[in-house]
């Protein structure tokens, strides 16, 4: 089964949960505002994927954030920074397992699991 990972009222999170449900790919979902997120896991991710590319600098969060907070970012800080606050991870993150899928494009869904 896979995970996906994300926050609950997120338009983008609703059209990944309507493409899974709607291609029947079991899933868990973890709500990484009510759970949190363990700082390995994040580490491990920013590896595989760039923090670059897991941290949301368009989300309310990161904008909302000191501009002495934005300023001089490299990945200890933005990991410190997404661990704090989780609303800043891009999402969906969908886990498969072996490999991770950042943000919700449908074709790359489609791909991800034609393999399966």
């Amino acid at each position: 089964m896979v995970t996906l990972y994300g926050i609950k009222n997120c338009d983008t999170m609703k059209k990944a949960w309507s493409w899974l449900d709607a291609h029947k790919v079991p899933y868990a979902f973890h709500d990484y505002r009510v759970s949190g997120i363990d700082k390995a896991r994040l580490e491990a991710w920013c590896r595989e994927l760039g923090w670059e590319k897991v941290l949301n600098k368009g989300s309310t969060t990161f904008r909302e954030l000191p501009e002495a907070d934005r300023q001089g970012l490299d990945e200890q800080k933005a990991i410190a920074l997404m661990l704090a606050q989780p609303t800043m991870i891009k999402r969906p993150v969908l886990d498969l397992g072996d490999r991770r899928i950042l943000a919700f494009k449908p074709d790359v869904y489609e791909a991800a699991f034609a393999k399966r």
